[in-house]
């Protein structure tokens, strides 16, 4: 439960220039704004923008630091992949600042908000940029220098962010340490694999980076080049080797984490190889990790893999050696599909070496005669085996992991090779090869192989990762003998699966000759098969209760053993609390394994029946700790919680009268959203008729819905079968934290209502949230916290109207002269037209201030209904009314500024007062009531 409020410095910090003689980098004034992210129980994370001036460019930046301002820390160089942002990896950043590392994220050229064309990693653009950052981390305090101008730094990123954590090793030697993932270290040969051009994904990067004259003008005059002629030339190939990493190969000698994706059309494992074996070469000690996923989809595992990458520095930049960086190699492979949703199970297999993409060869002899196939007129149609740009956490490539076959190819347009069954399965991990003799009509002929699973009987072939090789075969007429290495893959053969080889004209993601042409192709050898024996895989582990239900039970006898006096003596009720929902007193929370330091200190505050509550704070003000306490899932260090009279600790039975929503339910995708609800009840012991089901459905609105299985669900409805949930049982108290993440605004409202109608029976509800003019309309009453303590409570209506500005509603429009009148009024300091009437400001002094809570004092929080805006038209007219006749609240009766003397003078001058109110949002109030802290 970490609740991310951004939080605003009331004061920005006018940025340092590097004074440094000759420095190429300068910082624009204005451009430096402090932000302070935590959650409740780890530190602050500090980050400051800041947009660069390098060698004319404009670099947009963001710098994140944590701890001391006394220590310095390593830093890393976060960058972002093509098409992105720095923003794509604030959280990986600030994750890696509350590690102890000094961070600087950045838009490269031409994406987010920073200025010049796209280099394609240009040495001179991209790469120097890099440099000149490297120059800024040196100067500054908080960075760990080797020596002057030389920062301990490592560099991460993924994709075109990986393959610059390269280029900057290679031509920086400042650099200490890399971790690039899914990413090249050829960029022709990625894009122009032995001679075809890869057309869909090289289309991919000219829309992502925002069209062709986005990027430097050679680089654009070199794809319409190759994409009209569909065939790479040699210029093209040396345009991009020279921005590639394998370009300074023999430069790069720090210790490199490289992170691979198995379902990666685009940038292939062989890619990670061939960095492996030239960075190994320089003597540098290089770890290589095959995950799950990749540009075409699967499983990312970001967190194991940020996991990793912070090991891998804590290693390498931090000098701490009992570090585990994990095995030399690693791969992720699935091992089935869990029942409960349907996911991938992923298992990890290992070795202490890495075995290349060769190793373990075994030879898998081929059947089949010489045959002649079709390469179409205009290429067309197309095989499909991968769809480029798919991504996403599912894709063809996560299918086929799941023996699910997707690929297409045409009869006549390829030649298929079939071995027998296999005697016993096989895996397969590396690239395969088989030697072949192509012959052409035409001078060339370009071919696709890939090596399909098929089941016993032929039944839906499988294409291992959706991969195909491309080949181009010069001088194909008088025939030729070609050794096409096929995609590298971890792959395993069930007993009785055949391997079929095929060799096909065309593919959806490459350009094939337009011209007609003939293909003649026969066998030469058997199919090459690596199985990398040295690879094992981890074993299975048992289920989880296998282990821990003996030991739990135990412990549980002898917590009840132990507890069981204690409980006896647990804090006794309070009879005059019975029919308070919510009382807090003096209620503290020290932050782990400190004495001075709190989540939580003296916070105290009341909530009666009928009131839906927010609890407002920025992140760091102690709002989880609360919640969690409340729900006595951690104890107080000081303090008590009582609710309906009854004090809080863990399992106490008034819990019972408590539902609360809070990391979000986890639901049975193929059961209906009635039986997740009823199979829920069913799990807490409790009477079927004391659910209520029917009741906190019929609040939640869900309709027909209930009877559809969830997996069919929008995220709005998934927000409200939870929420649902939370109020089965129809508890007094309902606990809500941000319920309204991730749904569109009509969803929101319909949550508005949900909470409304909830309330109205007499109820209680807090709700924790940062959306604030949510809060306005939605809730009745407000606690704001700021670290840790209590900032104000009240009626939300009295918290927004101590403002300082008015709104006069008009019945009629009045003159000029009339309202110079109401600026001469004592205690007015301004009074100005506007399309509402009339905005009074009050003089300094004079304004209403609503009450200040000071801590250890409890704040009665009274009173019921709601703060929603209403849309009956008399029961607006009663509030003005009651708005022009009533008293003012005590709150509002502070000097002559006033609203009631306000409303006096001007019903003296006669001006026609419609109504009268203030000219407030929450937001507004938030601000100024947490001021410099936000």
């Amino acid at each position: 439960m970490d609740l991310r409020m951004p939080r605003l410095r009331g004061l920005l910090r006018r940025p340092r220039r590097l004074l440094a003689a000759g420095a190429a980098v300068v910082v624009l004034a204005g451009a430096g704004t402090w932000t302070a992210v935590a959650s409740d129980d780890t530190p602050a994370v500090h980050q400051t923008d800041r947009v660069m001036a390098v060698d004319g460019v404009r670099i947009d930046t963001s710098y994140f630091t944590s701890g001391s301002s006394g220590a310095r820390h390593p830093a890393v160089l976060l960058a972002h992949g093509f098409g992105g942002s720095k923003q794509d990896v604030r959280q990986q950043a600030q994750d890696l600042a509350r590690d102890g590392y000094a961070v600087l994220t950045w838009s490269a050229r031409g994406f987010g908000k920073s200025t010049g064309k796209i280099g394609l990693n240009d040495p001179k653009g991209e790469v120097a940029d890099v440099s000149k950052l490297i120059d800024w981390l040196a100067e500054q305090p908080q960075v760990q220098l080797d020596k002057p101008g030389d920062p301990r730094v490592g560099v991460a990123g993924a994709s075109y962010g990986g393959a610059i954590s390269m280029l900057a090793a290679g031509y920086d030697h400042r650099v200490d340490a890399i971790a690039p993932a899914i990413t090249y270290w050829n960029l022709a040969d990625a894009l122009f694999p032995n001679g075809v051009f890869k057309k869909l994904w090289a289309g991919i990067f000219i829309n992502s980076g925002g069209g062709c004259d986005k990027f430097q003008p050679e680089l654009c005059r070199m794809y319409e080049r190759v994409a009209e002629s569909g065939k790479p030339d040699a210029q093209a190939r040396e345009l991009l080797a020279a921005r590639s990493p394998s370009a300074v190969a023999d430069r790069i000698k720090v210790p490199t984490l490289l992170v691979q994706g198995q379902t990666d059309s685009l940038f292939p494992l062989g890619q990670a190889d061939a960095a492996a074996k030239a960075i190994r070469a320089g003597g540098a000690p290089v770890d290589v990790d095959w995950i799950a996923g990749g540009h075409d989809g699967g499983d990312m595992e970001a967190a194991r893999v940020q996991t990793r990458v912070r090991a891998w520095f804590d290693r390498y930049l931090k000098a701490e050696k009992g570090t585990d960086t994990g095995p030399a190699f690693r791969i992720t492979r699935t091992g089935g599909v869990d029942a409960t949703d349907g996911a991938a199970v992923l298992r990890g297999a290992s070795a202490d070496t890495y075995p290349g993409l060769e190793s373990g060869q075994r030879s898998v002899p081929l059947r089949g005669s010489e045959q002649r196939f079709a390469n179409p007129a205009g290429a067309s149609p197309p095989a499909v085996s991968a769809l480029p740009g798919l991504g996403g956490s599912g894709g063809l490539a996560q299918l086929s992991s799941l023996g699910v076959g997707v690929s297409l190819d045409f009869p006549g347009q390829y030649a298929q090779f079939e071995s027998a069954p296999v005697s016993s399965s096989l895996r397969i991990t590396g690239s395969p090869t088989v030697t072949v003799h192509v012959k052409s009509t035409s001078d060339d002929a370009v071919l696709f192989g890939k090596v399909y699973d098929v089941g016993p009987g032929g039944g839906s072939p499988v294409l291992p990762s959706q991969l195909v090789a491309p080949v181009r075969v010069e001088g194909a007429k008088s025939g030729k003998d070609v050794t096409i290495t096929l995609p590298a893959v971890d792959h395993e053969v069930e007993q009785s699966h055949r391997l079929r080889l095929v060799l096909a004209s065309t593919d959806l993601g490459y350009a094939s000759p337009a011209a007609p042409a003939t293909y003649t192709v026969s066998l030469k050898g058997d199919l090459k098969v690596p199985t990398a024996p040295g690879v094992t895989t981890a074993a299975a582990p048992l289920p989880s209760w296998v282990w821990w239900l003996p030991l739990a039970g135990a412990v549980l006898a002898l917590a009840l053993l132990l507890t069981g006096r204690r409980r006896t003596t647990a804090a006794p009720a309070a009879p005059e609390l019975a029919e308070v929902p919510l009382q807090i007193t003096d209620l503290s929370k020290r932050y782990a394994k400190s004495t001075d330091r709190y989540a939580v200190r003296d916070l105290s505050f009341r909530v009666e029946k009928g009131q839906v509550l927010g609890l407002l704070g920025p992140n760091g003000a102690g709002k989880t700790t609360t919640l969690r306490m409340l729900m006595g899932l951690i104890r107080p260090d000081g303090g008590e919680i009582r609710v309906f009279g009854q004090a809080i600790r863990p399992g106490a039975p008034v819990l019972s009268r408590v539902g609360a929503f809070v990391e979000g339910a986890g639901f049975l995708p193929h059961l209906s959203g009635r039986e997740n609800l009823e199979l829920y009840w069913q799990a807490t012991g409790r009477p079927p008729e004391d659910a209520h089901l029917d009741e906190a459905l019929e609040i939640a609105g869900l309709g027909d819905a209930l009877a559809r299985a969830v997996r069919t669900y929008s995220q709005g409805m998934r927000q409200r079968l939870a929420i649902a949930q939370a109020m089965l049982g129809l508890p007094d108290l309902l606990i809500l934290d941000e319920p309204t993440n991730g749904l569109d605004p009509p969803q929101i409202r319909e949550m508005r209502e949900v909470l409304i109608r909830y309330a109205a029976a007499g109820r209680t509800v807090i709700v924790s949230s940062h959306l604030l003019a949510e809060v306005e309309q939605s809730c009745t009453h407000l606690v704001v916290m700021d670290r840790g303590r209590l900032v104000q409570a009240g009626p939300v209506a009295e918290i927004i109207g101590s403002g300082d500005t008015l709104l006069v509603g008009l019945a009629a429009d009045i003159a000029d002269p009339l309202i110079e009148k109401v600026a001469a009024l004592p205690g007015v300091e301004s009074a100005v037209r506007t399309d509402g009437g009339l905005l009074v400001r009050l003089a300094p002094g004079d304004s209403p201030r609503a009450s200040q809570v000071g801590p250890g004092s409890a704040a009665p929080i009274r009173g019921a209904g709601n703060c929603a805006t209403s849309h009956d038209g008399a029961a607006d007219e009663q509030r003005h009314t009651a708005a022009l006749t009533a008293e003012p609240p005590a709150a509002a009766r502070t000097g002559t500024g006033t609203a009631a003397h306000l409303l006096v003078e001007l019903v003296r001058l006669e001006v026609p007062v419609a109504s009268l109110g203030p000219h407030r949002r929450l937001e507004d109030a938030f601000l100024t009531l947490i001021g410099g802290s936000a």
